[in-house]
């Protein structure tokens, strides 16, 4: 079983910063990517950004020159550092992390509980 949790959400004024950070734990026995998605109300969920095991990142368009992110893979961390927010970020961000619980698991997506980011004047 893999856990995966979240914190660092809240509420910020536009233009403000927050930093998300997510902790993997439990049977893991590989990490191929680690990342973050996003789904704000009435709206699909959609990549944020994500960091593989080789260190390439990926990020929605959205978000490019804003948000960064970062994984520690020997503690199996991921966090995003989000600057500049905009009221348009608004939305429950879910940490993930695609990988193999055991070595006869297939690769599958794991997910945390999701954190809420809010911004807002």
């Amino acid at each position: 079983q893999v856990h995966l949790v979240e914190s660092g959400g809240g509420l910020v004024q536009p233009g403000g910063s927050l930093r998300l950070s997510c902790a993997a734990s439990g049977s893991i026995f590989s990490t191929n990517a680690m990342g973050w998605y996003r789904q704000a109300p009435g709206k699909q969920r959609e990549l944020v950004a994500d960091i593989t095991s080789g260190g390439s990142t990926k990020y929605v368009d959205s978000v490019k020159g804003r948000f960064t992110i970062s994984r520690d893979s020997a503690k199996n961390t991921v966090s995003l550092q989000m600057d500049n927010l905009k009221p348009e970020d608004t939305a429950v961000y879910y940490c993930t992390l695609r990988g193999r619980a055991t070595i006869t698991y297939p690769i599958q997506n794991y997910w945390g509980q999701g954190t809420q980011v809010t911004v807002s004047s």
